[in-house]
Formats: C-alpha cells, structure tokens, sequence
C-alpha cells in the first residue's frame, strides 16, 4: 500500500479520525493520568484498585474524612464522560470532580476506569462499568476484597452518576439494574444524568454507530432508550441536567418526556444550566454555576 494511501482519512469524527489503513488518531490523546493522593483540606483518601484482570476494569475510591469510624455512608458509582473514546477516571478533571463529591456529599465514591472506543468497540463501557457495579456489590455482606467498602458503605444507599458518555451509561447500568436485578441488601437509590448523550444529533450518532459495530441503527437502545426501556429503570429517583447551549439540550430533554411517559414509579428532576454550554463544570468548577450544579448533586445524594 502506498503512503497516499495509508494517509487517507476514511472516517473524521468529533474525537477522533480513521485512516484507510485502519489507524486510528485521537484529537485529545493520550489522556493525562495522576496517582491517588490523600486530600489534607478536605480529608478525602483515594486509591486505585483492580476491579477485573479479564476484562482490564480498574477504578479509583474516594474515602471522605469519617468523624465516626462506625458510620455508614452512602455509595456513589461515578462514570467518567468523553465521547466513549477519550478522558481517565484517573485524570485530574475527574479526580477533582469526584473528589470534591464525596467530600461535600460525604459519600464513598468509586470512579470507574472502563476501556475506551474505538480500540475496544462498544460494547465494552457498558460491560466494564457493570462488571464494576457488580464488584462493588460484593462488598455487601462485609467480605468483599476492598476493607473501604466493606467497613464504610451502607449498602441500602448506593446511587449512579455520570457526564455526557458518562450519563448514557449510568442509564444503562440502571436499566440493567431493573431488569437482572442486584444482591440481597443493595439497593439502588438513585442516578443523577449531567448534559448526557442519548442520541438525536447526527454526528455523533455517526460516530457511536462506528464505535459499536454490533449497533442496529439510529434507533439502537442504548443510545437511545425507548419507553419500554425506561420503564424498567432499577432505581427510586433521577436527577437530569441540560445545558442550554448544549447541543445534546434537546436529547436530554427528550429522554425526561420518555421517562415520564414510561410508566416508571420513580420519581425524576430535570434543570436547565442556563446560559452555559456541555459539561461547562468541568472546564471551569470554582465557577457559582459550577459550585451551584454540585450543590445540587450533593442534595441528591443526602436526600432520602
């Protein structure tokens, strides 16, 4: 094959581009990646684990500051954002996010390093973030691998959260929930969706559709749960933020008119970040819109 031919792009997404070849050139790669460290303003302790050896799922635990060690907290399962291609659980955007959730919900959070699209094609972020959720409840009866969550989660109080990609599969880590079902004594409170993707724009439905080659068109459940899908989620409540200047404001929209349709028997929340566009908490999270969104979160979590 000549060079003009290797250099040939054949797909350019958003995120990514495919040569003929079938190399594939990430815009934002490689994802920079920073060691779990101990928090001395907030007391919050991290530290990686190895959640699977076959598939590969690693995953970071934040252990806020515990004025009484016999205390029970509630159990937080965050899933990173990126388009399924890009960003780390371990990246500093995601390290600081989770860690500035569990210190102001006071939660034990587990932030999920899954494997990412193209190299490892949809289905694998769903697969590896249940595969995580399924690990973390293991530690329900006290004798699971990790001593932070057998000693300090109450397992009656675990909740989903996620960005954008992130969102997408926390919904269906929930629906998954719902229809297999979780341990005795777990139980799934709530998911809380910020800015996610549920299908309805063009170019990044193109670009998922390459991502997961086993898809069944535009229509395909996952990126875009039909009513019968939602009716089945396994938790109690869900808390769903949109962006105005979002271009996924619509889609998420959407998907709050389904759920409410579905004849789910939880209870769900939507509010528009108005004036901002997706995932503007990331970027710039001492901003009052930022601080405001987590704040919200936070009540979620404490809120029975």
């Amino acid at each position: 094959m000549d060079e003009s031919s290797n250099s040939e792009v054949v797909h350019e997404f958003r995120f990514f581009k495919v040569y003929k070849d079938g190399r594939v050139e990430k815009h934002f790669w490689p994802p920079k990646k920073i060691p779990p460290t101990d928090d001395p303003i907030t007391g919050v302790q991290s530290k990686d684990v190895v959640v699977s050896t076959d598939p590969p799922v690693s995953a970071r635990i934040f252990l806020p500051k515990l004025p009484n060690p016999d205390h029970k907290l509630p159990l937080l399962l965050y899933v990173h954002g990126g388009g399924f291609s890009m960003e780390s659980a371990f990246s500093p955007t995601y390290d600081r996010l989770v860690k500035t959730l569990s210190a102001q919900a006071n939660v034990v959070a587990v932030s999920v390093e899954y494997r990412l699209a193209p190299e490892d094609p949809i289905p694998a972020c769903y697969d590896d973030c249940w595969t995580a959720l399924k690990w973390v409840t293991t530690h329900a009866d006290g004798n699971g691998l990790d001593p932070w969550l057998n000693n300090h989660v109450d397992f009656n109080r675990v909740f989903l959260a996620g960005d954008s990609a992130g969102g997408n599969i926390s919904h269906t880590l929930a629906f998954r929930v719902g229809s297999i079902g979780l341990p005795a004594g777990v139980r799934l409170v709530g998911a809380v969706l910020c800015h996610p993707y549920f299908g309805g724009v063009e170019y990044d439905d193109t670009m998922w559709l390459y991502m997961c080659p086993t898809n069944t068109g535009f229509d395909d459940p996952r990126m875009k749960p039909p009513v019968e899908d939602l009716g089945r989620l396994g938790c109690e409540k869900v808390l769903i933020f949109v962006a105005e200047k979002d271009h996924l404001n619509g889609p998420g929209k959407g998907y709050c008119e389904r759920l409410k349709k579905s004849g789910w028997g939880g209870k769900v929340e939507i509010e528009e970040n108005e004036g901002v566009d997706h995932c503007f908490h990331l970027s710039d999270p001492t901003s009052d819109k930022a601080m405001a969104l987590i704040h919200k979160i936070c009540c979620f979590f404490k809120q029975e």
